[in-house]
């Protein structure tokens, strides 16, 4: 599908099809934002290929899977990144691949399935982004994307906070698969943001050292707002990863103590049974010159010494503290 919004000189606001782009070709002071959604591979390429966009930038467009990236060429700005399509509250996120061309007159969007922060933003009310500049909607995307990003960590952290008030008062292995699948999770979502924040570091350094004129002095501050916003998400994610960590490792600790606890206690018995089973041992003998044999009280002897031993093991080993 091909969606299309031109802005004419008048200011008015078309939004339409693939119709619009011949307007726009004809004309030098119309401005154009054109969304590639889920568009046939074959028909895309010839598109972006008219438009003039580099064929390198067309071929990481059209992989199925790339790093993001942002890349100069002499009339665009090419940046690929990673939004979502949709999440469960286990943080798996089905991720979507979105290319942007940034012209000085054209914003070319592209990406295999719907995008939330593009759908959210195609509409007239946001033609006031398109006004300002291509490069000024492109950053409010990004942005918006991002804020999609932040509304799931917040959610995740509130269920973060209810598991860790539930897992100090009762842990369980099964709790414990489910902080390390959000760890595993978490890992992937930090080297997303670890790539946006490249971005927006590569962003900064074409508008200080004048490098393209697409980006200007008037996007320092919508500039300044994306780059904290990235930053918020990767330390908000390696916040969740070293709580889950965290949590983890102390329910490793607890288990161990508890583990030593437990055979300390069967240690202890082990060692209460140990002389009792030797001198059980010894008078259990088949042999006829025992010495003891004839005593006429002998058992209850036996039996006797036996008790003392045992009540003498366990002082010890209170006196210790190791009951």
């Amino acid at each position: 599908m091909i969606r299309t919004m031109l802005i004419s000189p008048s200011s008015s606001v078309e939004m339409g099809g693939e119709e619009l782009l011949a307007q726009w070709e004809n004309s030098t002071d119309t401005l154009l934002w054109i969304d590639l959604d889920n568009l046939d591979r074959t028909k895309e390429k010839a598109l972006l290929n008219q438009l003039g966009c580099h064929p390198l930038a067309i071929q990481d467009a059209q992989r199925d899977r790339h790093p993001p990236k942002v890349e100069l060429f002499s009339d665009y700005i090419f940046l690929l990144y990673r939004g979502f399509v949709e999440n469960d509250d286990s943080l798996k996120f089905e991720h979507l691949q979105v290319s942007m061309f940034i012209g000085h007159r054209i914003l070319i969007t592209s990406h295999p399935k719907s995008s939330i922060a593009i759908n959210s933003l195609f509409n007239k009310t946001s033609a006031k982004y398109l006004q300002r500049s291509p490069m000024h909607l492109a950053l409010k995307i990004f942005h918006s994307s991002c804020g999609n990003y932040l509304k799931q960590l917040f959610t995740f952290e509130a269920n973060l906070e209810k598991i860790e008030d539930e897992f100090q008062l009762s842990g369980n292995d099964q709790m414990m698969r489910e902080i390390t699948s959000y760890r595993s999770q978490l890992v992937k979502i930090r080297r997303t943001f670890n790539y946006h924040v490249t971005i927006g570091d590569t962003l900064k350094v074409y508008l200080e050292d004048e490098e393209t004129a697409l980006i200007t002095a008037d996007e320092v501050h919508t500039l300044t707002d994306l780059r904290e916003r990235l930053d918020r998400l990767l330390s908000l994610s390696q916040m969740y990863y070293d709580i889950c960590g965290d949590l983890i490792d102390g329910y490793m600790s607890i288990t161990s103590h508890q583990l030593n606890a437990t055979m300390r206690v069967l240690t202890v018995i082990t060692a209460l049974f140990v002389p009792l089973t030797f001198l059980a041992g010894i008078y259990g003998m088949n042999f006829e010159n025992i010495p003891e044999l004839k005593f006429e009280n002998g058992y209850y002897i036996l039996l006797g010494v036996m008790t003392v031993t045992s009540v003498a093991l366990i002082a010890f080993f209170k006196r210790k503290r190791w009951l």
